[in-house]
């Protein structure tokens, strides 16, 4: 009878091994002894009859372990052993967990050999995390926090969406939130301090010690956050100091040396430096310029509005320590600048000089438009107080790609491979449309779950600093967010001839981010929450996006290599696609105002600008012909660790090549 039917058996992992009949007589054996109904003989006899019933299937049929069981179970059911099938059943479940729980299990061995290797993709997941030992460690304990998110929080359909990479949750290697804004007027006018057994500082009174709590407190909550932590109106808040001590602008300075220093150094877990950014108004705002200043519970005789000098000394003073650079010449990374362009900026003025001398030479600064955009410049300080939000609309985060207004920020960030999207459903916009509303489903979901888990965990106490200073997560938003749409467009496109840059891909990537606007106003009316889209910083993702399709669909159009395939990031242009800022512009502008949340385009220069005049030149043109919220130049340059900055792109240093010309002439001569 055995011969009737193929001889081998596909496992569950695909692979195959010999059919064998005794397997099953022992799986019923045990069942009928543990139920006590039957013994030997009866389970001898059963396992005939699943034979026979197998015997039945075509030859063309796959013969499977799921269904060898499920004819067991059959088997069983037709003898009228109850009992036994019971058992039976509850056997398969308990070993259907028990292999899903092998899979969640972390490979100890494997993660750190991988890490210590650098053959897993997180290791430069995170452009902010260095090669270390405590990179190794956060790099395996992520894992664990990562299993314990997919197999215990989400639902099975989320986790198997992230695992199969339809779409990405980021940040899962933490058990917190994404991004905050804090208010820098809060923690200066109340100190660091009311969390119980934790060492407490009063208001300070001094530049030198709000400097030291700035620092304390943004390392602190770094721990206590995934991503980026924010100070907006940095220069307007800290000008009563200066007013107050009669600094002089050497004492400034170097105030300013010691936060940007003590900001850089790696002392966040995983050995890395604090996520960063403050905000600078330039010019005192209106809804502060009559307001009075206190310091250490005193009011001061003067208001926001009349600390002009004082203002522009602390500009200066930041500019010239982040131009300057280490010792060694490398730029300051943290914390990322971001430069409020309202109707009243002195593209003139000595220190605009100074901000488009570093702008041209690093590329440091991000400039948020208030000239041209539907940005306000009130509107980073509105959202701490507005608690009745009309949710029938998008309300914009503020404060750029990695900043936040005061009070608020980012819970979480589900990003969806778009790429994808456009490959399965080419041709079909609707069932495109169709697909995106199914992931921008799992992504509310899971944003909704973590909204609860972190709400939860806070009120119990997980979070301590962070239920001191904020207390709610209402002014937070859940974030969703896009990836590789120019390879959607790629792809949707059959013949494969059009991208985002032709004026039909850039009108199907236009309705698309319209329909996730158009959804995410139906989500905060469904939840109560605030959403927002983001143009996702999506480092590691776009390569594990592109590597996870091109396993599945070898033929779906990629960016970048064989080897090394990747995804365009968000909505932007393709990589290389033109070294002319204004071309970039006037193909994004429309794109880069569909997002409510963290987006920046970046104009990338081949090398430094001129000058500061020809920067002065391009961001104020950039500002004031276009209405997209965010922009930051981009110029290439390079670190020698002898000679320091190199404009342009270097392999090698020319310096040291010609030093080392020179010995060798020297030598032979």
């Amino acid at each position: 009878m055995q011969g009737l039917f193929h001889t081998q058996i596909t496992k569950r992992d695909g692979s195959e091994q010999a059919f064998s009949l005794a397997k099953i007589e022992a799986a019923l054996l045990r069942a009928g002894r543990a139920s006590g109904e039957f013994d030997l003989p009866e389970a001898r006899h059963l396992a005939e009859c699943a034979l026979l019933h197998l015997s039945s299937l075509r030859p063309q049929e796959h013969m499977t372990v799921e269904l060898i069981q499920d004819t067991v179970e059959r088997v069983l059911y037709d003898a009228d052993y109850r009992h036994t099938l019971r058992r039976y059943v509850v056997y398969r479940e308990q070993h259907a967990t028990l292999r899903q729980d092998r899979h969640a299990l972390v490979d100890v061995a494997a993660s750190i050999n991988e890490y210590l290797d650098r053959q897993d993709w997180r290791v430069n997941a995170n452009a902010n995390q260095g090669y270390s030992l405590g990179g190794l460690i956060l790099n395996v304990s992520g894992k664990v926090i990562a299993n314990y998110w997919l197999n215990h929080v989400y639902p099975p359909e989320v986790g198997r969406a992230h695992r199969e990479a339809d779409l990405h949750i980021h940040d899962l290697d933490m058990l917190a939130g994404y991004c905050a804004g804090w208010s820098l007027r809060t923690l200066l006018n109340e100190g660091l301090n009311g969390v119980p057994g934790k060492v407490e500082s009063s208001p300070p009174r001094h530049m030198s010690s709000a400097i030291g709590q700035i620092v304390n407190f943004l390392g602190t909550l770094q721990n206590e956050w995934a991503g980026a932590q924010a100070f907006s109106s940095f220069d307007t808040y800290m000008a009563p100091f200066v007013r107050k001590d009669r600094l002089g602008y050497n004492e400034v300075k170097q105030y300013m040396q010691e936060l940007i220093y003590n900001l850089n150094v790696p002392s966040r877990w995983g050995t890395q430096t604090p996520f960063t950014n403050l905000t600078f108004d330039w010019v005192c705002p209106d809804d502060l310029r009559e307001q009075i200043p206190c310091i250490a519970g005193e009011e001061m005789p003067f208001a926001y509005g009349a600390l002009q000098t004082e203002m522009d000394m602390i500009n200066r003073a930041y500019i010239e320590i982040m131009m300057t650079g280490d010792a060694k010449g490398r730029a300051f990374t943290f914390p990322i600048p971001t430069y409020n362009i309202t109707e009243d900026f002195d593209w003139d003025s000595p220190n605009a000089e100074r901000l488009f001398e570093m702008t041209a030479r690093y590329g440091l600064p991000y400039f948020q438009n208030f000239i041209n955009s539907e940005l306000k410049p009130n509107m980073i300080r509105s959202m701490c107080c507005r608690l009745q939000l009309d949710l029938r609309e998008l309300l914009k985060r503020g404060n750029g790609l990695f900043g936040s207004a005061e009070q608020t920020g980012s819970l979480g960030v589900v990003t969806i491979n778009c790429a994808r999207l456009g490959y399965l459903h080419r041709g079909d916009e609707d069932g495109l449309l169709a697909a995106l509303d199914r992931l921008l489903e799992l992504g509310r979901d899971s944003l909704e779950i973590k909204r609860k888990v972190i709400q939860r965990h806070m009120d119990n106490g997980l979070f301590p600093y962070t239920k001191r200073y904020l207390g709610t997560l209402r002014n937070h938003f859940s974030t969703l967010g896009v990836n590789g749409i120019n390879e959607m467009v790629r792809n949707f496109d059959m013949r494969g001839e059009r991208d985002i840059t032709s004026d039909w891909g850039r009108a199907l990537a236009l309705r698309l981010l319209d329909h996730v606007r158009a959804r995410m106003v139906e989500f905060q009316a469904e939840t109560g929450h605030m959403y927002n889209l983001e143009a996702t910083p999506a480092e590691g993702t776009t390569y594990r996006f592109a590597k996870e399709d091109r396993k599945r669909y070898p033929a779906i159009r990629q960016a970048g290599t064989e080897d090394m395939p990747y995804y365009t990031n968000s909505s932007q242009l393709p990589v290389g696609y033109t070294d002319d800022p204004f071309e970039a512009l006037e193909q994004q502008d429309a794109l880069q105002r569909k997002y409510t949340g963290g987006t920046v385009l970046h104009l990338y220069m081949t090398e430094a600008l001129s000058s500061a005049d020809a920067c002065r030149s391009l961001v104020r043109r950039a500002l004031s012909r276009f209405s997209l919220p965010y922009i930051t130049v981009t110029p290439t340059f390079s670190i020698c660790p002898k000679h320091g900055y190199l404009n342009g792109s270097h392999a090698y240093c020319p310096k040291c090549d010609a030093e080392l010309l020179a010995r060798k002439q020297a030598v032979n001569a």
